[in-house]
């Protein structure tokens, strides 16, 4: 039998996959504060499946499209003089998952295939969504260690890079298209209601442990992919949906990494007391 017939063989190499993609890219969105504008890409993802599904056309092609558009939207709003980034983000975290439920209401009955977009379905993974994912990871590895200065730089001296030439605004643009690329491409793994914690919770668990960029990134990395391979193991000992056995899981890596940072300076205060 061909290795990618087996579907736990498929459904591991999509959470490694998956795993290492939101690890890279969590590291952004944490430092950056980006978690709130990311809740609101994996809400406005969903309306483009439905559509997509309606008209009969690639379910993560509508993702992609309805998300840049939120994208693009988010940053020009937020550049206007006065306006609020979080409301706008807010705004459509409700009015973009209110969009898919109408969408949605249109149909005979809420089909099983749309279903599994919102909380993933990774155990019906195929080998071309593990090809989509490779190609997902390949491209936002590309583009975050060739632009990994002007995202710097536009990230956090945005007054600094405009003295240097460099364009703050859309390098923005390109980080939260990339963000949002990296919403679609794990749906299949965790859906778009439960993408947020895979791509936040490993990387701010990272962040508990290191300072240093690259530190975190390969912390985010790893944490995220032992959470997907955890879930996973938990699902399918235990019978549980496995997106949300991945959700839990990412989330006890974040609790634990806590946990584990307030114990230690509880220790040290207490050694460094005398007697």
């Amino acid at each position: 039998m061909n290795w990618w017939d087996d579907v736990m063989h498929r459904a591991v190499a999509e959470v490694i996959l998956a795993g290492a993609l939101t690890g890279l890219i969590g590291v952004q969105v944490v430092v950056r504060r980006l978690s709130f504008f990311t809740l609101a890409l994996t809400h406005a993802t969903f309306p483009g499946v439905v559509a997509a599904s309606i008209i009969g056309v690639n379910l993560l092609l509508g993702g992609v499209v309805t998300g840049a558009v939120v994208a693009l939207g988010v940053a020009a709003l937020t550049r206007r003089r006065g306006q609020d980034a979080a409301a706008a983000t807010g705004v459509l975290v409700s009015g973009g998952f209110a969009l898919g439920a109408a969408l949605v209401a249109t149909q005979s009955g809420f089909s099983r295939d749309l279903s599994s977009f919102l909380v993933g379905s990774i155990l019906t993974v195929s080998a071309g969504d593990l090809v989509s994912t490779a190609g997902v990871l390949a491209v936002v590895a590309i583009v975050l260690l060739v632009c990994a200065r002007p995202l710097l730089y536009a990230g956090f001296d945005p007054v600094g890079a405009r003295a240097a030439g460099i364009a703050a605004g859309g390098w923005d643009v390109v980080l939260l298209l990339t963000i949002q690329l990296v919403v679609v491409a794990v749906v299949p793994a965790v859906g778009t209601i439960l993408a947020l914690s895979l791509i936040v919770a490993p990387a701010a668990a990272a962040r508990l442990w290191s300072d240093r960029l690259p530190v975190m990134t390969a912390l985010a990395v790893l944490f995220a992919v032992g959470s997907g391979l955890a879930g996973l193991f938990a699902s399918s000992r235990w019978n549980l949906a496995a997106g949300a056995s991945i959700s839990l899981a990412a989330t006890a890596v974040l609790a634990m990494s806590w946990g584990l940072q307030r114990l230690t300076a509880t220790v040290s205060a207490a050694r460094a007391v005398p007697a």
